[in-house]
């Protein structure tokens, strides 16, 4: 991974006279920019870039910085990735000057970049689905969001073996056989933003349903406790190593892990369609747990260090091939757009 600072190898001299030639020869009155098209300074930034937050959106930040490479050998970029959490909490204090995000910043984390005086610009770069993972061995193909709650709820304390969580899901309305093996769970922590993400579009509908009826007692966060992971490969060899495993990780991890895991189709209500993530489905919603990924820019950095503005044009340009190229799925054409527009304003 990228996750020292390195330099970034400069394309040809004829390269670069190349690119300068065709932007004076353009028509200075036209505007050919396409959706995904940024504003450039002609590449010749130089200086160093601190970057850290989701582990989820880390691949694509650095295959950004790698692609780099063939631009710019005076540009320093250092990619981290201990969590979305743990990325606001640096960016919030201004030691980074982009915090990758699996999640929208929370409102308390909004607050402390106001306090510190942090300003920031919100990028949406690309979709992901979160996917349930089981062990191969695990006959059961499909799972809905009242299974979900039933295995790894705020109620499911006392569920170590599968089957254990028969009783709250039928209460919840599925009839989902589970199969009789000791359940380990392996699964990202609190830090993470795909923890988060997943306790609010999978369990706080219901938690909070049951809450209300009296159900629950008041739990926070709304999911029982384990020991969670901050490294996805960890977490995908957990799954690996199990014949009972069960888990939750970024799309593009449980698709490099292959035939390694097992990913399960996803029904959000008992006796719905059961719904594999894929690029298709993730891009169109109709996967459940599909959700956006974003980068915070600070608006301090854009001002005062080139190499971040040359970096985002590039993440938006010609470099957004990334997206893709790591597993995640690309923005539509109206959505990279609006993203590019965004970042346009803000880059001045």
């Amino acid at each position: 991974m990228f996750n020292k600072k390195r330099p970034i190898a400069m394309i040809g001299i004829l390269m670069s006279l190349t690119l300068l030639a065709a932007a004076c020869g353009s028509d200075s009155g036209s505007d050919t920019s396409t959706a995904g098209d940024t504003p450039s300074d002609g590449g010749g930034a130089s200086g160093s870039i601190e970057i850290s937050g989701s582990s989820t959106v880390e691949p694509i930040s650095t295959r950004v910085a790698e692609l780099l490479e063939d631009e710019n050998s005076d540009i320093f970029v250092n990619v981290d990735g201990p969590g979305t959490g743990d990325g606001f909490a640096l960016f919030c204090e201004g030691q980074t000057d982009i915090s990758n995000a699996s999640r929208a910043i929370k409102d308390e984390e909004v607050q402390t970049c106001e306090d510190n005086g942090i300003d920031f610009t919100e990028l949406l770069i690309a979709q992901d689905g979160i996917t349930v993972m089981a062990n191969p061995d695990n006959p059961l193909e499909c799972v809905n969001f009242s299974d979900l709650y039933a295995i790894i709820g705020p109620e499911s304390s006392d569920v170590n073996n599968w089957s254990d969580a028969s009783t709250l899901a039928a209460e919840l309305g599925s009839d989902t056989e589970f199969p009789d093996l000791s359940l380990d769970i392996s699964a990202p922590g609190a830090e993470s933003g795909t923890f988060g993400s997943f306790i609010e579009i999978t369990l706080e509908g219901i938690y909070d349903t049951r809450l209300e009826a009296g159900d629950v007692e008041e739990t926070d966060p709304p999911i029982r406790n384990y020991p969670g992971q901050a490294d996805d490969n960890i977490i995908i060899q957990g799954i690996e190593g199990s014949e009972g495993a069960f888990g939750y990780v970024g799309f593009a991890f449980a698709e490099e892990a292959g035939d390694s895991v097992k990913e399960l189709a996803v029904s959000e209500e008992p006796g719905g369609e059961c719904i594999l993530p894929t690029a298709e489905t993730i891009a169109d919603n109709s996967y459940p747990i599909s959700r956006p990924l974003y980068i915070y820019v600070n608006n301090a950095s854009i001002a005062d260090n080139p190499a971040v503005a040359e970096y985002v044009d590039f993440y938006l340009g010609d470099a957004y091939s990334a997206v893709e190229e790591v597993g995640y799925v690309n923005l539509d054409d109206s959505t990279l757009a609006d993203t590019v527009s965004t970042w346009e304003a803000a880059r001045g």
